[in-house]
């Protein structure tokens, strides 16, 4: 903030603070009227200022270079304490503004250095709310909210809250989180297209499974992904013995690990066959003996993009109970996406 304090000038320092709630709501219709017109193949990524958030958007810009998507690049500020008092007439707003989005262009050069995109697919939008308030506004008939993540532990997050966390609570899109800091310019691309090659010779995005009906959208959406990026698709089932029940063909002996194994890989092979997943899309279907987070986990090491369902646990349920997904969100070992 200190930089927009340098650029009003110091006879101008008291121009900034919070908005009136007249202001605030106009400022925001205005800011907001062409995004939320927006079609529903649009990528919106929240940028802040920091290496997480350079990461998100690099990430976001490299998807929308294989798929032709537009993207989105939002910034939602609030004010601090240093912003002195609330700008009084249009004419300070329309300042304020202008300092606002130069910031966001300076921010959107930066962590698009080096990117080979169409500039023509990327907006910029700064709105006066909260982070997650804006994104989840502009980002409501988007196809996915991407974002990136900041290392705090469980706990801290907990108590302290963060923009994923609450985008992940709260969207009814798919939300996509980037983690670590943002990759050099000659390095985004190489990413996406160097992971373990499949059979196909293309990077593969892995879609976690287990049943229930938001597992079969995540199902399908990673299926989309795929045939937009030109990926072959991975299904996992981690599975216990506790998780598959009595097998079809047993009613007390306990079956071998092997029978149960043979057993899983059947649960994976019907989830496929019912999804009905475009004929000319490589999927390659895998049941592993594990718990979901480790087994999610090992797999994320060798995929482009991670794929999974939130069972909509949040707070305190989420935090004693556990949540694969957010849990997933810190351990994650490349891109994950969550849908609802």
């Amino acid at each position: 903030m200190g930089r927009f304090m340098e650029r009003l000038g110091g006879n101008n320092r008291n121009a900034l603070h919070c908005k009136s709630i007249k202001y605030k709501f106009l400022w925001m219709i205005r800011e907001t009227t062409m995004a939320n017109e927006q079609k529903t193949a649009d990528l919106v990524v929240g940028v802040d200022g920091s290496q997480e958030s350079f990461g998100a958007l690099r990430w976001a810009l490299t998807e929308a270079s294989l798929t032709g998507q537009k993207v989105n690049a939002v910034y939602g500020w609030t004010q601090s304490w240093d912003m002195g008092e609330r700008p009084q007439t249009d004419e300070e707003w329309e300042r304020l503004h202008k300092i606002i989005s130069l910031e966001l262009d300076e921010w959107v050069a930066k962590a698009s250095a080096g990117l080979d995109f169409d500039r023509s697919h990327l907006e910029k939008t700064s709105v006066h709310a909260a982070g997650s308030t804006a994104l989840l506004e502009l980002g409501q008939n988007a196809q996915q909210i991407v974002v990136g993540r900041r290392s705090l532990s469980r706990l801290a997050r907990w108590f302290l809250g963060s923009i994923s966390d609450s985008l992940i609570d709260q969207a009814t899109v798919p939300v996509t989180v980037v983690r670590g800091q943002h990759l050099q310019p000659d390095q985004t691309k190489t990413q996406a297209h160097t992971h373990t090659q499949e059979a196909t010779g293309s990077p593969s995005i892995l879609v976690g499974i287990d049943g229930s009906s938001v597992s079969g959208r995540a199902l399908k959406f990673a299926a989309s992904e795929a045939a937009r990026t030109g990926c072959s698709l991975k299904v996992l089932y981690c599975w216990k013995m506790k998780s598959l029940g009595e097998l079809s063909d047993r009613t007390h002996a306990i079956p071998s690990k092997e029978e149960a194994h043979d057993y899983a890989n059947k649960i994976v092979r019907d989830i496929i066959e019912a999804a009905h997943l475009p004929a000319d899309l490589h999927v390659e279907g895998q049941a592993v003996h594990a718990e979901a987070v480790k087994g999610l986990t090992d797999g994320s090491a060798t995929a482009r993009r991670l794929i999974v369902g939130s069972r909509g646990l949040t707070g305190l349920d989420a935090f004693v109970l556990g949540s694969v997904s957010k849990q997933l969100i810190d351990s994650s070992l490349c891109p994950l996406t969550i849908v609802h």
